[in-house]
C-alpha cells in the first residue's frame, strides 16, 4: 500500500532549513534504504511544501517519521497530511 505525506512549509524555508537539512535527509535516506520511502522532494517555484511517497501497511510509520523529523520538530512544517494513494500505473503491484 502506498501513502503520500504532504508538508506545507513556513515562509523562507530555504534559509530556515539549513541547520536541520542533513539530519532530515539522513532520516529519509534510512527509510529509503529500508524500502519504506519510495521517493520524495520539495515542490519548486515556489518552494512551499514537499511530498514523500511511503510504502507501508498503515500510517503509523509515517506518523513516526513526522514525529522524529527535524523539520517538523523545529517548526518548519506549518501543516502536514497523509493520503492513501491508489497506484494504477507503476509501482510493484
Amino acid at each position: 500500500m502506498y501513502y503520500v505525506l504532504f508538508y506545507d512549509y513556513v515562509e523562507d524555508i530555504l534559509t530556515k532549513r539549513a541547520p536541520f537539512r542533513e539530519q532530515h535527509l539522513a532520516l529519509i535516506r534510512q527509510l529509503h534504504e529500508r524500502k519504506q520511502v519510495v521517493m520524495g522532494g520539495a515542490f519548486d517555484n515556489p518552494v512551499d511544501g514537499a511530498m514523500i511517497i511511503f510504502r507501508a501497511d498503515d500510517t503509523k510509520p509515517i506518523e513516526s517519521f513526522v514525529a522524529s523529523d527535524p523539520y517538523a520538530k523545529n517548526g518548519l512544517v506549518k501543516k502536514w497530511r497523509i493520503r492513501n494513494w491508489n497506484v494504477v500505473i507503476g509501482g510493484e503491484g
